[in-house]
């Protein structure tokens, strides 16, 4: 795992022009300090995280009220640092009310379509009335201050109307995905003893309905602390009354008749926000907790300063309100008086351009894209984007799962003409956002991170806590606090010290193989707990995973580990193909793994599958692959996107 293979050993593929570099919004934070360049900045921001934090709240003019009284109190410990001690701060308000004003009030928040081709907008101005109405609503159903609510909703207007309103009240948004079934809605509702739920009635997905309402009303049946569920109609049919059941007009209604309600509740800057859930590695899901000077703000810093987003800017992002780029979009974009671009359907329904069709419609500027979707958008053909004008776009950006170079290289050749940067950008839920991230001034490597993000003191350590030298495999590790940090797992303290306190003394390690290569870019080489050692050997599945898709028959592939008398750990590989799998292909595929990485590294079986169990923000869950394989217990598959994929692995195990 030490060996570079052709993923981690590319030439430079994007260098900034000096306007991009002139009207980029790092150049303006980096005048603000008195940097000299990124480098400095960086340097700066990691001496001092106060300092740079500090600076931060100033460039995206941040208000507290009361102004709070100490920035960074570690009293606790560097696992639980206060920020912002004292300071009253309500984030609705640095979204939505500062926006009122003459020059911003008029602006386009929201641009949403649909996937049947309704399209709508909303100004500042009125999504703040809308907020408002909501906000006022919920108070006149009964609910208040740290209370939970549940947010079960696709990406549509009213899923951030939802989430600000909540916010507004000082209670805590808790996002489930769309796509959930009951019981993974009823885990995280019941983990967090939620008094209210918003849902819809239905929500389109390749021209066939998806029944939200009716897989709501299971979970909520068996989540005993419910006692509104706030009903989102997708169309406007007569609405029928049912038990603890809210029409979301009647709700905006009720806020109507009681503008005594609509006041922002007085927040401090550590009061909770938003809990968001996300896999664990043991499959029981983790329940993130932020605050309103947590998450919000290292989203937009990183929006600002990775994606170059600023006022006006219109930015979209394929996401689900229920992974972390769903909350960080909304907050970013608002914050930094930018525009939400938000497309609620399947992105190559009814046609493979209806992606690029989006983009030109609405003129968006920054495009936030998985290689999953790239790739399956690359084997409809290249002709595609050219059909449309993409001349607004300025910036592709990327999170979620490792890049392979031939769709990298794809989207920057064939989408953006060469010409536009693609902002890799990793980190996650528990981080509010990233850890390793693109910029408009630092050159761009295919499939790379050009460095980490300002503030983040990231490192690749050795198995003894030491840094390793460049071209080392190590883990990935955060040496100081960052605002941005998870406030713990929600009333689980010792898990989260466990996940990320337990390996080395007072270092973040956020279980991940990383890589910076001579140059000075780093790489993801996967989750450090599905490294396998092979013959005494260990190596990533990142790296054995890439070969395989080079082929030019394999579309996706997933590597694990199984225990083998002879070499201790046997890799089996599991490939999803472009088309039929033609005679002796394992054998092929086997072969050009063994030529790369050695005779020793050639995987025991290649296994072809319809689809790869996957997270619906497109991360390939090893471990249930893993389980599935070996017969055991897969744990929670409530994150599964594709849960009958564990079958077909489980069936193709048996073959």
């Amino acid at each position: 795992m030490n060996e570079q293979d052709s993923t981690f050993d590319q030439p430079v593929a994007w260098r900034p022009t000096e306007d991009v570099i002139n009207r980029a919004q790092l150049t303006k934070f980096i005048k603000q300090v008195g940097a000299r360049d990124f480098d400095d900045l960086y340097q700066k921001s990691i001496e001092n995280v106060e300092w740079f934090t500090d600076e931060v709240l100033k460039f995206l003019d941040i208000k507290f009220n009361p102004p709070y009284e100490k920035l960074l109190d570690l009293s606790d410990g560097i696992q639980f640092p206060h920020w912002c001690g004292g300071g009253g701060l309500n984030i609705v308000e640095m979204c939505l009310d500062r926006w009122q004003t003459d020059e911003m009030k008029d602006q386009p928040a929201i641009i949403w379509e649909g996937e049947e081709g309704e399209t709508f907008t909303v100004t500042y101005k009125e999504l703040l009335l809308y907020v408002e109405g909501c906000a006022a609503g919920l108070r006149a159903n009964g609910l208040s201050k740290g209370d939970a609510i549940g947010i079960h909703l696709p990406m549509v207007r009213e899923t951030i109307i939802a989430l600000l309103a909540i916010n507004r009240i000082g209670a805590i948004a808790v996002p489930v995905f769309s796509g959930y079934g009951a019981n993974a809605i009823e885990t995280r509702l019941n983990a967090v003893k939620a008094k209210a739920l918003f849902t819809c009635d239905y929500f389109p997905r390749r021209g066939k309905n998806f029944n939200a309402f009716e897989i709501a009303q299971q979970a909520v049946a068996n989540c005993p602390t419910i006692e509104k569920v706030l009903l989102v109609n997708r169309e406007e049919p007569d609405f029928v009354p049912r038990e603890k059941v809210t029409d979301f007009q009647e709700l905006q209604l009720d806020g109507s008749k009681n503008w005594n309600l609509r006041h922002t509740e007085p927040t401090k800057a550590e009061d909770p926000l938003i809990i968001l859930y996300t896999s664990g590695t043991t499959g029981k899901p983790k329940g993130i907790a932020h605050t309103h000077c947590g998450f919000p703000i290292k989203a937009a810093q990183d929006m600002a300063f990775g994606t170059d987003v600023g006022r006006g800017t219109r930015i979209s992002w394929v996401t689900d309100i229920g992974w972390m780029m769903g909350p960080w979009l909304i907050y970013g974009a608002l914050i930094n008086g930018a525009t939400i671009c938000i497309y609620d359907g399947a992105p190559d329904y009814p046609k493979a351009d209806r992606m690029w069709e989006f983009c030109a419609r609405h003129k968006v500027e920054i495009l936030g894209i998985s290689p999953t979707l790239v790739r399956a958008l690359a084997n409809c053909g290249d002709d595609l984007p050219k059909q449309h004008d993409l001349s607004a776009l300025r910036a592709f950006a990327s999170t979620g799962e490792p890049w392979n170079p031939a769709p990298w290289w794809w989207l920057f050749e064939k989408v953006g003409d060469s010409k536009l940067p693609i902002i890799n950008y990793s980190g996650g839920t528990e981080i509010s956002g990233g850890i390793l991230m693109g910029n408009p001034l630092l050159p761009i490597k295919p499939c790379s991170f050009p460095a980490p993000c300002p503030g983040i003191a990231a490192d690749v350590l050795d198995e003894n806590g030491k840094s390793v030298e460049a071209g080392k495999v190590g883990e990935l590790a955060i040496r100081e606090p960052w605002i941005g940090m998870a406030r713990s797992f929600w009333q689980e303290r010792e898990r989260y010290l466990e996940t990320y306190w337990s390996r080395f003394e007072n270092i973040w390690v956020h279980g991940d193989f990383a890589m910076k290569d001579a140059d000075g870019h780093w790489f993801i080489l996967g989750r450090s707990d599905d490294t396998l050692k092979v013959a005494g050997k260990r190596v990533g599945p990142a790296e054995v995973e890439s070969l395989l898709v080079g082929h030019p028959l394999v579309a996706e592939a997933a590597v694990i580990g199984v225990p083998d008398e002879l070499k201790g750990t046997a890799m089996v590989a599991f490939c999803v193909l472009n088309g039929e799998a033609r005679e002796n292909l394992e054998e092929e595929l086997k072969n050009l793994v063994a030529e790369a990485q050695g005779k020793p590294l050639k995987p025991n079986r290649v296994l072809f599958v319809s689809a790869l169990p996957k997270t619906r923000n497109a991360k390939v869950m090893r471990r249930v692959i893993r389980a599935a394989f070996l017969g055991e217990d897969a744990g929670d598959l409530s994150a599964l996107e594709n849960p009958q994929a564990v079958e077909e692995i489980r069936n193709a195990a048996k073959q």
